[in-house]
């Protein structure tokens, strides 16, 4: 099997992963149900993440609206995680943003709402012990 060979180190040698192996070890041994780490299991998770992190950025170019500009923002990646069903499981690690006044506007309906639903349920309540 052929290697492909992606990025370089420091001394300008080929690597096959890009990404820093003692960072994603780092991030690994995060998880309280790991206690050590194979090299090779080290390895494959490095390069399964830069594939899918490839994955993401390609897909979320070719569908997003900085394509023309030939760039990739945040709100396309954004966008691929609310209406791809594959990235779906991103949309809370990736949501879309929003300025603070509608985000303080959004919140002031919502509390309105709760606050008729409270009204409705008091008044329904007062109807009952009327009866």
């Amino acid at each position: 099997m052929a290697e492909v060979v992606v990025g370089k180190d420091k001394c300008g040698e080929q690597r096959l992963i890009s990404l820093p192996l003692s960072r994603i070890r780092v991030i690994m041994k995060s998880s309280p149900e790991v206690s050590s780490i194979n090299q090779e299991a080290l390895v494959l998770t490095a390069k399964a993440t830069e594939l899918f992190v490839q994955c993401l950025a390609t897909y979320s170019y070719r569908h997003g609206s900085g394509k023309e500009k030939k760039v990739l923002t945040y709100s396309d990646l954004a966008n691929t995680a609310q209406e791809s069903e594959t990235f779906q499981f991103l949309a809370d690690i990736l949501p879309k943003k929003i300025l603070a006044s509608k985000y303080l506007k959004m919140l002031k309906e919502e509390k309105r709402e709760e606050d008729e639903e409270n009204d409705n349920d008091n008044e329904s309540d007062h109807d009952e012990a009327e009866s």
